[in-house]
């Protein structure tokens, strides 16, 4: 079968595989992004709160059922299903109820939470946006799985494109694909948030990174354009990942541009390219949340010290910050030593990007940005690595690298295709599978 085909194949199964779970995956943010998708559809506030609770109160509905069913004293009961969705529906309208008639409205968000938190969630529309027409044509279960699927699976074809790109064989390419679906990435990206968007659009700048490193005009003007535009749709989805990707992948521009001087070598149209993309969205990123009123960093570090406003403000809140901070990555390392299955594929994946070493810089730094975001919210109670997510980014793209250096002192590798072929209409078709 072609490349194109076998990319499709890996697409199918894993779409199939998800169809275990078209409920219950939302977490308590989800309802926020999907009452903004519905409102911007022209749901009024009432409308738009009912319809999100019937969606969550299910999730919940379908996963009490399936715990009673193999829990081993009560799986021969009645399931708690329908007792579970109307006491959900009941307590859910009861506390937007009550935000609404003490005059606590506004904007697209239904008042689940309390105003200051609900300001978080308005000033990231991409997801929303992204979100209204799959649940205006669909209605919201349906709509809001397939959107999961569909940016999970440009998620995974994205990694075979950067991959290809760098001239990788396509089984490794392959391989890497499979990877962003089997790994915490996949199931991070499944869930109803902003995460599998901005891991597609990460993916989208490091594209862009590798095709602009080939040094060749065409490409390094489409790299460059799909840096930009990555960068600017995040600004969308959560300004926080633009001033972070654009940060970091600046800063690494400039360290392989005076890693090349060092060596007597131009740093390239590509590298300067890249980080002048990077610079550009770090300016534009702070002027435009300035503008626009967005919540600063001190409103961000409120919400986390305060358990999302239920307690009154801090007064003094970095020295508090800082001591969090470094409580929670002594914490966080001591987990990981138990299994640390994720150490070690970031060491593999970090091994393997140092072959290819200014593609690697901007691939460390994308991964980064999945740093920098749990960096600025050390909770520990956040479960499933969700905020140090994009980090996974480097094993996904690095350990294919890494096989791929292995594989070629093994035996010798047919000579790739052109870059062309990547760079052109989509997926390259003239490689064999070998």
């Amino acid at each position: 079968m072609r490349p194109r085909t076998w990319v499709l194949v890996l697409a199918a199964v894993f779409a199939v595989l998800q169809l275990a779970n078209v409920t219950g995956r939302d977490t308590p943010d989800s309802k926020n992004y999907v009452s903004y998708a519905l409102a911007l559809g022209g749901a009024q506030p009432r409308e738009a709160a009912v319809r999100t609770i019937a969606w969550v109160c299910a999730g919940q509905a379908s996963k009490a059922a399936r715990a009673q069913s193999v829990d081993v004293v009560r799986f021969h009961a009645p399931s708690p299903a329908g007792r579970v969705a109307a006491r959900c529906r009941r307590d859910e309208l009861r506390r937007v109820e009550h935000r609404s008639a003490a005059g606590r409205t506004g904007g697209h968000v239904v008042p689940f939470v309390g105003a200051r938190l609900r300001a978080i969630f308005e000033v990231r529309p991409g997801y929303p946006v992204f979100l209204l027409p799959f649940v205006t044509v669909f209605g919201v279960t349906w709509g809001v799985w397939l959107a999961s699927v569909l940016v999970t699976v440009a998620g995974g074809v994205l990694v075979f494109l950067v991959l290809r790109t760098l001239s990788v064989p396509v089984p490794l390419a392959l391989t890497g694909q499979a990877l962003y679906y089997l790994l915490p990435v996949g199931t991070t990206a499944m869930r109803p948030m902003t995460e599998g968007l901005m891991l597609a659009l990460t993916l989208t700048a490091v594209w862009g990174c590798a095709l602009a490193l080939t040094g060749r005009a065409g490409t390094v003007r489409t790299g460059t354009v799909l840096v930009a535009g990555a960068l600017a749709a995040l600004f969308a989805v959560k300004h926080a990942q633009a001033l972070f990707l654009g940060g970091c992948l600046a800063g690494a521009g400039a360290a392989v541009a005076l890693a090349r001087r060092r060596r007597g070598r131009a740093a390239g149209s590509g590298v300067v390219a890249i980080a002048a993309a990077g610079g550009a969205a770090v300016a534009g990123t702070l002027l435009l949340a300035r503008l626009l009123h967005y919540p600063s960093e001190a409103e961000s570090m409120q919400d986390l010290l305060t358990g999302h406003y239920a307690r009154p403000d801090r007064l003094r809140p970095w020295p508090e910050f800082l001591h969090l901070e470094w409580d929670f990555w002594v914490e966080w390392l001591r987990r990981q030593l138990l299994s640390p299955v994720f150490p070690a594929a970031l060491a593999a994946g970090a091994w393997g990007a140092r072959r290819r070493p200014a593609f690697g810089a901007f691939l460390l730094a994308a991964a980064g940005t999945g740093i920098l975001t749990q960096a600025g919210h050390p909770d520990i109670a956040i479960g499933g690595d969700r905020l140090i997510v994009l980090a996974w980014l480097l094993p996904v793209v690095g350990v294919p690298l890494l096989l791929d250096a292995l594989l070629s002192r093994v035996a010798p590798v047919p000579a790739q295709g052109s870059l062309d072929e990547v760079s052109g209409a989509g997926l390259p078709e003239a490689h064999s599978m070998r």
